[in-house]
């Protein structure tokens, strides 16, 4: 696992709990050198986030991450979820869109 991810991972488990989280590193489907950590995607799912509005969600993890964020990390798709939530999704989220500056 990569440097960045690593720290978004510990963050995010120390904070929150997840009853689930995947984190992807999706910056191979955007320009720049290969090995770069800048475009990510999580799925998390939290009983934390039961009393929190999707926005007020949102902000918290923002907080979290905020040095990552402020350095190497341009992007951040974030699919938060109570437990509840997740389980009416059937336990998926949805795909990310293709980038139009994907090098592939």
């Amino acid at each position: 696992m990569a440097q960045v991810e690593a720290a978004i991972r510990e963050k995010l488990v120390a904070a929150l709990q997840p009853q689930y989280l995947q984190i992807e590193n999706e910056s191979d489907q955007h320009k720049g050198p290969p090995g770069r950590e800048s475009h990510f995607k999580v799925t998390l799912v939290s009983p934390g986030f039961e009393s929190l509005m999707p926005v007020k969600r949102h902000q918290k993890i923002y907080a979290l991450l905020a040095d990552e964020l402020a350095g190497p990390v341009h992007a951040l798709a974030l699919h938060l979820y109570t437990p509840s939530e997740w389980q009416a999704r059937g336990e998926s989220r949805p795909d990310s869109p293709n980038c139009q500056g994907a090098t592939h």
